[in-house]
């Protein structure tokens, strides 16, 4: 079993909701299965998937949800997604019995965090469970062994089945799986998006363009669809935890870019799984583009993990400097640069030193990228 870094016993409160969101088949049934096998509280796990369940928990019936959680100390519900209203129905719960403790996990941000927002203000807690993190996987691994293997995450990522998946050949089949059957299923739920083709047509391009500036006009042109539409597609890919959105930092200088943004998969086998390419490393051309990829993930989830709260950004000037990631937090900047296989020394871009001459400046390569992304 890999250790998970959240732990439900130390998030779950009395009279408060734990909300655990992320992509499908990360593990959030799992984490939440098994919490429930050791602790000794009084539970009833039930799905969003139940008819019944739905009906109850939507019905904003007092009487009914009432008598439907009595007797409990805590009420888990999966795939919470599915219930309309459920915000509605688990402040009922938590405002009337008392010392009750939720959990509620979701596969789709977009349909979850807008049943639970203001329902639930003041009475959540919220945590997003991502594809295994280098630092998990120190719980099978030594940090010689997460270098030694830095190849396989970069083609086929960290999702638990293909962490766990026995060879290469199991590894893309499970990423196949994932992009075929689960990857679009609660995009497509939506009455507004008709079909795949479109969105995996989107996907593709962006897949192309990691870690460069992204012009949603170049992109409409290319898929047939006018600008809004793809700015509204791309908005639900990210609250579907598919890309990450990061935009251009800017305040001092006019020749800061700030008009476009750089998207990024949050698992590099999704990526990769996309644009069906899983051969090796020594024969593909986008290895810095997987290698950005993978250590601007990385390090938003080592952040969000940690409790290090800021904004990220990347730098870019019109005439051609440029960071790959830069962290605002603490009112201090700490810009970064990525590389893989350059390992000339470097000084940090001259406006960036010039413009911000507190902020920080760091090469990240492949001899101190762990230290990035996991703390020691």
């Amino acid at each position: 079993m890999i250790k998970r870094l959240y732990s439900i016993d130390k998030l779950i409160k009395p009279n408060k909701a734990l909300i655990i969101y992320g992509p499908r088949r990360v593990g959030k049934t799992t984490i939440l299965n098994d919490f429930l096998s050791h602790t000794k509280l009084k539970c009833k796990l039930d799905s969003g998937d139940n008819i019944r369940t739905q009906d109850i928990l939507s019905s904003q019936d007092f009487d009914r949800i009432l008598e439907y959680a009595s007797g409990y100390d805590l009420i888990a519900i999966d795939e919470a997604q599915q219930i309309p209203n459920i915000g509605m129905g688990l402040k009922i719960i938590v405002d009337q019995i008392p010392d009750i403790m939720v959990i509620a996990t979701g596969s789709s941000s977009f349909d979850l965090s807008g049943a639970v927002g203001e329902p639930l203000t003041g009475r959540k807690k919220t945590v997003t469970l991502y594809p295994f993190s280098q630092q998990e996987l120190l719980s099978i691994h030594n940090r010689y062994e997460l270098k030694n293997n830095i190849e396989d995450f970069l083609v086929y990522g960290s999702y638990p089945e293909v962490v766990t998946a026995q060879n290469r050949k199991d590894k893309a089949d499970v990423l196949n799986e994932l992009v075929d059957s689960y990857l679009l299923k609660d995009i497509l739920a939506l009455e507004r998006v008709k079909g795949s083709k479109v969105l995996l047509d989107l996907l593709k391009l962006i897949a192309f363009q990691v870690g460069s500036q992204v012009s949603l006009n170049e992109l409409a042109s290319q898929v047939k669809l006018d600008v809004k539409t793809v700015g509204r597609y791309l908005d639900i890919f990210e609250r579907a935890f598919v890309i990450k959105r990061i935009g251009g930092f800017s305040r001092n200088l006019r020749k800061e870019v700030v008009s476009k943004a750089k998207y990024y998969f949050w698992d590099n086998g999704i990526r990769n799984a996309v644009i069906s390419q899983f051969n090796p490393l020594d024969s593909r051309n986008d290895i810095g583009i997987l290698w950005e990829n993978f250590i601007v993930t990385e390090r938003i989830k080592r952040c969000d993990y940690q409790g290090m709260h800021g904004s990220f950004y990347f730098w870019r000037t019109y005439d051609g400097q440029e960071l790959d990631l830069v962290e605002e937090r603490e009112g201090k900047l700490f810009g970064y640069e990525f590389k893989w296989s350059d390992k000339k020394k470097r000084n940090a871009p001259k406006d960036w030193s010039g413009t911000y001459s507190n902020a920080a400046f760091k090469i990240v390569d492949r001899e101190n990228y762990l230290d990035f992304i996991v703390p020691s």
